[in-house]
């Protein structure tokens, strides 16, 4: 049996499908309940609060480990949920950590997810380690003001990053579940191409056929609309990114196709399957 934390979102919900069309029992982990595919076992649980994952662990042969925003803060301990994963009999770990790790090593966020690494990596587990950089589906936040307004609204509207999309995140977590040969395994995961907000907005517009407006906000306005849903410093360490990627940030990875076989999917690609939630 396997857990997957984050079961309902973008990356954890693809990923308990696949498993699940592998032929593979899946419990899904998530604080909410959904829909699930058939035979999957969903388990309402927070990850604040490891000891509650403990029945759910008994049995399992492997953990996605997904941390949610809440436990990247300095007084959370998602290593014990590690810890606990070992104690109940898991042989392997497949953390979600991010490309910030080494690109950015110094904000308190990858600070408290190097940590992570490297409790995972003492932890005498098997394991392997995937680091996105920014996901396609971030774009998602755009969705309401496209469908009202025909309008992306969006700051650095010229800068790039290679966005990668969820379902090859996905994809190579299968695989590290399920094959041994990927037992310490670190990968970036990255998009084919660097794509600008102001290009995204030409690809929905394509997508869905009809004209969509570019409004480039200032850093202040930007940080305004993420401070309602994320702390003050990961938006600044956000806008930090977005604004100036480094040369790390800007690298298109190999990693994708050296584990699936294949080019990793292109942010048009991701909007040709998401364009429902734009119309």
């Amino acid at each position: 049996m396997i857990v997957v934390t984050g079961a309902t979102g973008n990356v954890g919900g693809p990923l308990t499908r696949a498993l699940a069309e592998a032929g593979e029992q899946v419990t899904a982990v998530s604080r909410r309940a959904v829909a699930m595919p058939d035979g999957v076992r969903h388990v309402a649980a927070d990850l604040a609060a490891p000891a509650g994952l403990a029945p759910v662990l008994d049995g399992a042969k492997a953990l996605f480990l997904l941390l949610s925003g809440d436990l990247h803060a300095p007084e959370a301990r998602p290593a014990d949920i590690i810890a606990l994963a070992a104690a109940r009999g898991v042989r392997r770990v497949v953390l979600l950590s991010s490309q910030g790790v080494v690109t950015r090593p110094l904000g308190l966020s990858r600070v408290a997810m190097r940590a992570v690494e490297d409790a995972l990596r003492e932890s005498g587990l098997d394991w392997a380690v995937l680091r996105p950089g920014g996901f396609a589906s971030n774009a998602l936040a755009w969705a309401e003001s496209v469908r009202t307004q025909g309008m992306v609204a969006a700051p650095f509207g010229d800068v790039g990053v290679p966005v990668v999309d969820p379902a090859d995140i996905a994809e190579v977590a299968a695989a590290c579940l399920l094959d041994d040969r990927h037992t310490g395994g670190v990968y970036e995961l990255t998009g084919p191409e660097v794509i600008t907000p102001r290009q995204q907005a030409r690809e929905i517009a394509a997508a869905l056929g009809s004209p969509v407006r570019f409004h480039e906000l200032t850093r202040s306005e930007a940080k305004a609309m993420m401070t309602e849903f994320v702390p003050v410093e990961l938006a600044d360490d956000t806008l930090d990114i977005i604004s100036a990627p480094n040369p790390a940030e800007l690298r298109i990875s190999p990693d994708v196709e050296r584990v699936l076989g294949r080019a990793p999917h292109s942010f048009k690609d991701w909007v040709a399957r998401s364009i429902a939630a734009f119309r």
